[in-house]
This record gives structure tokens, C-alpha cells and sequence, in this order.
């Protein structure tokens, strides 16, 4: 749904796979962020459950990812969160995300790439 009503957005409309391919990538990226979300924000039961089976994640692996993004995000600024808060939980595009900040798209094209670039460090600090 996303593509065709940006259908007008496309830069090749002679050839619109890699444009079709690169949404279908984030919209998959966008649903598999949400439904980690919400099973992060689950609580356990307190029955034990049956062993995980390799590659599953328990609720104390999901806890432990809640509290390590938790601790990531706290480095930034007011400023940064309400910029990620506005994306990514409000899935807002770029261009909304603008006009909601009064800032041009290119103005957040940067500082998302910034706090992405900042938070994967402080992730990457906090795994060793």
C-alpha cells in the first residue's frame, strides 16, 4: 500500500523493482521492529516454560535487549529521542518528521543518520 500511494515518488518509473524491493525491505525492517517491541513489552508468565529452541529468544533475553536499548538511548538528547519517537515508534516518514520539527527533510535525513551512527556505538560499547 505504501508503494503505490508513493507511487509518484518513484525516480525510475521505467524500471521500478529496485525502488518496489528497497520499501518491501523497510516495511519488513518496520513490522519485525514492532513485533520486538511488543514482545519486549510483554511480561512473562510465571508458569517455566519449555526450552527455547536454538535461535529463540527467552523473556530474560528480551528484557536484557529492553534494558540495553534503554541505556543506549539514554545518551541522547531530548531533542534525539523525540527525532527517533517521531519515526520509528510514530512511522512517520522522513518528510513528515520535517514538517513536524519545522526542520528541512535533508536537516533529518542527518541527524537520524548521527543518532543511528551514536547509538550503534554505544551499542557495540555496551556488547563488550
Amino acid at each position: 500500500m505504501r508503494a503505490w500511494r508513493k507511487r509518484a515518488n518513484c525516480r525510475t518509473p521505467a524500471a521500478p523493482l529496485p525502488w518496489l524491493i528497497q520499501i518491501t525491505r523497510n516495511e519488513a525492517m518496520r513490522l519485525a521492529a514492532r513485533r520486538s517491541r511488543r514482545q519486549a513489552s510483554e511480561i512473562p508468565d510465571a508458569e517455566p516454560e519449555a526450552a527455547p529452541a536454538p535461535g529463540d529468544e527467552t523473556p530474560l533475553d528480551r528484557a536484557l535487549t529492553t534494558v540495553a536499548t534503554e541505556q543506549a538511548l539514554s545518551v541522547l538528547g531530548e531533542e534525539e529521542r523525540r527525532l527517533l519517537r517521531l519515526r520509528y515508534e510514530e512511522d512517520l516518514t522522513q518528510g513528515q518528521v520535517a514538517a513536524a520539527l519545522g526542520v528541512p527533510e535533508g536537516t533529518v535525513k542527518v541527524r537520524l543518520h548521527r543518532v543511528r551512527a551514536r547509538l550503534r556505538d554505544v551499542a557495540e560499547d555496551l556488547a563488550a
